[in-house]
């Protein structure tokens, strides 16, 4: 493997992780983004050259390839000096698939949602057994090392990005796809094609784990050798709502490495789950922060679900923040319906990824929800405002996969 990267927007989610898996393996990196953020100041940390703003003069002498973000355009200054000095350049998921190489047999998880809690779950049963797999998570994962991540190359877990259609490169031992739904087909060309990658995802996986919907069924009856789980009714090694099925994933795929059934359960006793995916930050007085990365309806009508059933006589109060414009105009209605269901909602403006703009926003949104208000962007006022509930006891979730975590900083307890 070459071992001189340049990553242009290396602080994003499936950008970090795969910058510090070639920083643990020696290779020299370097890396830019707009701004500086924790992951930006954590791979300095751990040796990479970063840089904030985008500029040619970022790009050292002697790189083997340029990654890039798919948020990244081709005008880019730094893809411009990467074509003008012929250095190779790859999209994120692109140069995934290759990097997986490295290993003998992956285990890729790819749906609509719960990629990064399957995968997650999976990665920490193959730690606690020993198998010390290569691991890809586009979130970070509580309790899991930062170093020494993947230097082995028996077993590699990761990610597979549905959003862009990278998922369909990867040639794969063992495929997961928990679901299958039609966020992203805007960015790939349509609904239909976007099932059809999902099709080429399976294809060449050798085994296939799904989750059990019609559409899988659909999709992927065909598989040779695929296993269809069925959603879970209750608990499951602790988990409950769509947890439960994420943690039912993981043991599937831990049982085709080798893990016993029980001791795989037993080892998800101590996960300690995944950033900004149902997790609560913060219990006193009667109030409880809860964060949540979820943008689609579906996954924010399962948020609401978890939290009802965990929190049951409380006031739920969700800070929302539509993410991405095409999104929320394909599913209005039904965001309109599902954030209903809860006690009080605060709308924030939409988080516009890649620069996108639309007709409707989180003043639209708010207006049609009868529970709802809209709150701008001022995340300090729209923190104190959620403070400001009397209702007791009182759940605050921030919900949302853009900057709408920005609320923490005034939610948290002085």
């Amino acid at each position: 493997m070459k071992r001189r990267f340049f990553f242009s927007g290396i602080g994003g989610a499936g950008m970090t992780p795969l910058a510090e898996l070639l920083l643990s393996r020696r290779c020299f990196v370097a890396g830019s983004d707009e701004i500086a953020s924790a992951n930006t100041e954590k791979l300095r940390k751990m040796g990479a050259d970063i840089h904030i703003g985008h500029a040619a003069a970022n790009l050292p002498e002697n790189l083997d390839f340029l990654i890039y973000s798919s948020a990244v355009p081709a005008e880019n200054p730094e893809r411009g000096e990467a074509e003008k000095r012929h250095i190779p350049q790859l999209r994120r998921g692109e140069f995934l698939a290759e990097f997986a190489k490295n290993y003998r047999r992956v285990a890729a998880v790819s749906g609509s949602h719960g990629k990064s809690s399957t995968s997650a779950m999976l990665a920490h049963i193959l730690r606690r057994a020993d198998l010390h797999p290569g691991v890809m998570i586009g979130a970070k994962v509580y309790g899991a090392p930062d170093a020494e991540n993947g230097l082995g190359d028996d077993i590699f877990v990761c990610e597979a990005d549905e959003s862009d259609g990278t998922h369909t490169l990867l040639e794969t031992a063992l495929g997961i796809v928990p679901n299958v739904d039609g966020d992203h087909a805007w960015s790939v060309g349509g609904e239909e094609q976007l099932r059809e990658n999902f099709r080429t995802f399976a294809r060449k996986s050798q085994h296939l784990i799904s989750g059990d919907s019609p559409l899988c069924r659909q999709l992927f009856s065909d598989h040779p050798d695929v296993r269809f789980i069925p959603p879970c009714t209750g608990d499951f090694a602790g988990f409950q709502g769509f947890q439960a099925i994420d943690a039912k994933l993981a043991v599937e795929g831990a049982k085709f490495f080798g893990v016993k059934e029980d001791l795989a359960i037993r080892y998800l006793a101590d996960f300690g789950g995944v950033e900004r995916r149902m997790h609560i930050v913060a219990q006193q007085n009667g109030v409880t922060v809860v964060e949540d990365y979820a943008h689609h309806p579906v996954e924010v009508a399962a948020s609401i679900d978890w939290m009802r059933k965990k929190f049951p006589d409380a006031h739920l109060e969700l800070i929302f923040q539509p993410h991405r414009y095409a999104r929320l105009e394909r599913y209005f209605d039904d965001f309109v319906r599902v954030l209903s269901t809860a006690d009080s909602v605060i709308v924030t403006d939409v988080f516009a990824a890649w620069s996108e703009s639309g007709t409707r926003g989180g003043r639209e949104l708010a207006a049609k929800i009868p529970c709802a208000t809209y709150g701008g962007g001022d995340f300090a006022a729209i923190a104190a405002t959620a403070k400001k509930n009397p209702a007791r006891p009182l759940v605050i979730a921030v919900i949302g996969a853009g900057s709408v975590n920005q609320t923490l900083d005034g939610l948290l307890f002085s």
